[in-house]
């Protein structure tokens, strides 16, 4: 009864710490994704300003 108890209480410990760790994955996912959102958004940018200085004034 006694390793009975001391297996369930690993098996949960186990699974809290598993959802821990997958809540930080997502969360980091997610900071992943808006950074790599606003890399993209800064190179458009600064593309287009070298596109408007390099091109020819009337």
């Amino acid at each position: 009864m006694r390793a009975l108890l001391w297996i369930v209480g690993v098996v949960a410990a186990v699974l809290i710490l598993l959802g821990l760790f997958l809540e930080a994955v997502r969360w980091l996912l997610i900071i992943g994704l808006i950074a790599l959102v606003v890399l993209i958004v800064l190179a458009f940018v600064r593309g287009r300003r070298v596109v408007q200085r390099n091109a020819p004034r009337r």
